[in-house]
């Protein structure tokens, strides 16, 4: 007989001789594991919430709250709907293809060098001048006022702890850190919701009352502000507005909001990379869905106490007159930035101010810190490999810690800068900036994982298309200035009468148009370069070849690292900066079984049939569970479901269905 008959008859036989495969204790243990990764999947949810939950939104939501109403707040609510997206359709897509960074993904699906580049760029950019200065502008502002203390001196401090546990620590420390956060944020942020609410006597009174906050000064020697200028809107209320006077209108909300929130769910570096760390597919739905159910608090925690703050303090919040909103704030445009950090001053009791500015700061931290984190992988992983593709692991890593160390200078010298631009319009000039870089990358994104039609000549020139229409855009926004209340904008009606919402959904569709006709102009990619890299191949159990086209760039000199170099004797010195790196110093094992491909195993059972019958049996037994071993460590990378957890399966399908139910039923109520 076949000793390989043998050796299966005797694996489908354990049953009949009794042996039983599962017993209580395996059951308990089982058990144990699914609940654990569950409680890691909410860790993971809440790291992700934190991360994207920075000072800039506390500022800035209560801010347009207070100016405009709720609408803003469905923006937070846009992207819960994009985080099903991600966790359901793209991680999967993006675990498979075994990437560490979202432009290594494109690198592997379009098989260019460029693409890769130029995105890393791109998403560089959108950091520094939109993320990191939203959170250093409202953030500063924050602690300027609460604390009353040297702006440069504090946001040194904050910066100084960032960095520290930043470098050394790496996306583990992150991301403990920022669970810790987060619940700070929470808590902090629902204690004075509650005594806001309390002060303007419950939310029917916060209706009744918001309509009536306006200011007692509205005039100054001969000028008078004009009505709509300190009125209260009157549709403050709802969140689906008039398609052409409305600040966010409808149509924008649904198509432009979601395009940009289709960027930050599932194309953003900073949210994808922690799902990308996950262990399985439980554990990244669980996250997923309890940093879903977190983005629903915005509305209630940060958007309607702007309001109330308005209502508290008019004069303040809601000025008009230039020269007392300089009084205020320093500004001579309006003060509504303020209606976070006055409601602190004057709504919260001894004690709690302390706690809110707890609060702002670990916003502001765990915000950044995701930041720095995220673009230090991305300058390392697709940009210095590029420079120096010979470098070690320890080169990689030093150059990450100190890519960190420039974004803190940057951010540092970033402060003045920031600090002059008008607060209470710094947020729509960030939703401008995302309107304007964002749609181009999401095409790329949603076609290269939907439509496997799309090869790179027709990705890239799309994105340098749609890149340079919203460049053109940007720069002419910025270049002729904000919107004033009052003040009739100089901006030509053919650049800036678009909205910025309805501006971001043409791009990205004129980006799509683009990449659709020069793809079908030009050669398509094979299928067998494609599979598990898009959505119709992603069950594909065929072996995928790497794609990498010559592309007609040089690489900078490089050269062999050489024993001895960046400190591979073994001082006491080194050994330290090994430690502080995070680099293991201990050798690795090259014991144990090479064989991993199916022709090695056919070889190996060639030269085991001229043995005896319980040597061969023996040999073949040890290369098969090799062989099983290291298909199960790729089905854990293939974010496979190896373990059957029907009972938290439905757990994780029921919460998903009550999330959506929940969203579905606010848009209604306040539509």
């Amino acid at each position: 007989m076949d000793p390989a008959e043998n050796y299966r008859g005797f694996i489908w036989n354990q049953s009949a001789l009794g042996l039983s495969i599962h017993s209580t204790t395996d059951t308990l243990v089982m058990a144990f594991y699914l609940l654990l990764v569950v409680c890691v999947g909410l860790w993971m949810g809440i790291s992700i919430y934190s991360s994207n939950i920075g000072s800039g939104h506390y500022m800035a939501l209560a801010g347009t709250g207070a100016a405009s109403g709720i609408a803003v707040g469905a923006l937070e609510w846009n992207t819960i709907f994009m985080l099903f997206v991600l966790g359901w359709i793209f991680v999967p897509i993006y675990s498979k293809a075994e990437v560490v960074t979202l432009p290594e993904y494109l690198k592997k699906r379009f098989g260019s060098l460029r693409i890769q580049l130029f995105f890393t760029v791109v998403f560089l950019i959108v950091y520094i001048f939109s993320r990191i200065s939203m959170e250093i502008g409202f953030g500063a502002m924050f602690l300027k006022m609460v604390w009353d203390s040297d702006i440069y001196q504090t946001m040194l401090t904050v910066l100084t702890i960032i960095g520290l546990y930043t470098i050394t620590g790496g996306l583990a420390t992150v991301v403990y850190v920022e669970t810790l956060q987060a619940g700070i944020m929470v808590l902090g942020s629902a204690l004075l919701m509650g005594y806001a609410f309390y002060e303007v006597g419950g939310y029917q009174e916060l209706v009744n009352k918001y309509p009536e906050a306006i200011p007692r000064r509205i005039q100054e020697a001969n000028w008078t502000a004009k009505p709509e200028c300190y009125t209260p809107r009157q549709d403050a209320f709802h969140i689906f507005r008039n398609c052409v006077s409305g600040d966010i209108p409808w149509p924008g909300l649904i198509l432009g909001a979601t395009t940009v929130s289709l960027f930050y769910g599932c194309a953003d570096q900073v949210s994808v990379q922690r799902f990308l760390a996950g262990k399985s597919r439980l554990h990244m739905e669980g996250g997923c869905l309890l940093c879903g159910y977190l983005r629903l608090l915005p509305m209630f925690l940060m958007v309607m106490p702007g309001m109330i703050s308005r209502i508290l303090f008019p004069d303040k919040v809601a000025c008009v007159v230039p020269s007392e909103c300089q009084k205020f704030c320093g500004r001579g445009t309006g003060c509504s930035a303020l209606a976070y950090p006055v409601l602190v001053l004057g709504v919260a009791p001894p004690g709690l101010k302390g706690f809110m500015l707890s609060t702002v700061c670990a916003s502001l931290m765990s915000s950044l810190t995701s930041i720095f984190n995220s673009s230090s992988a991305l300058f390392t992983l697709n940009i210095y490999t590029w420079i120096r593709p010979a470098a070690t692991e320890k080169e990689l890593m030093i150059s990450g810690r100190f890519f960190v160390i420039i974004l803190l200078a940057v951010t540092i010298v970033w402060i003045p800068i920031i600090e002059m631009a008008p607060n209470e319009i710094l947020f729509e000039y960030m939703q401008v900036l995302k309107s304007c870089l964002t749609p181009s990358v999401t095409a790329v994104f949603l076609l290269a994982v939907f439509c496997k039609r799309v090869n790179e000549p027709g990705a890239f020139w799309g994105l340098i298309a749609g890149s340079a229409i919203g460049v053109f855009r940007l720069l002419a926004e910025f270049y002729y200035g904000p919107v004033t209340c009052g003040v009739d904008r100089q901006c030509p009606v053919f650049i800036c009468g678009l909205h910025y919402l309805y501006f971001g959904f043409c791009l990205f569709l004129i980006t799509i148009l683009i990449i659709l006709a020069i793809s079908l102009a030009t050669e398509p990619i094979p299928d067998h370069y494609l599979h598990g890299l898009c959505w119709s191949l992603r069950n594909s159990r065929q072996r995928r070849l790497a794609l990498d086209k010559e592309m007609r760039w040089k690489t900078f000199p490089s050269f062999t690292s050489q024993p001895g170099m960046f400190g591979e004797a073994h001082t006491c010195l080194w050994k330290f900066w090994d430690l502080f790196c995070g680099l293991d110093t201990q050798p690795k094992s090259k014991t144990g079984p090479e064989i991993t491909t199916e022709e090695e195993l056919e070889e190996t059972w060639k030269q085991v049939v001229s043995m005896d019958r319980s040597t061969a049996l023996g040999i073949l037994a040890r290369r098969m569970a090799a062989r099983k071993s290291e298909e199960h460590m790729d089905k854990m990378k293939d974010w496979s479901e190896d373990l059957d957890s029907p009972f938290w399966r439905r757990v994780v399908q029921a919460s998903a269905v009550l999330l959506f139910l929940l969203l579905i039923t606010a848009h209604i109520y306040f539509a």
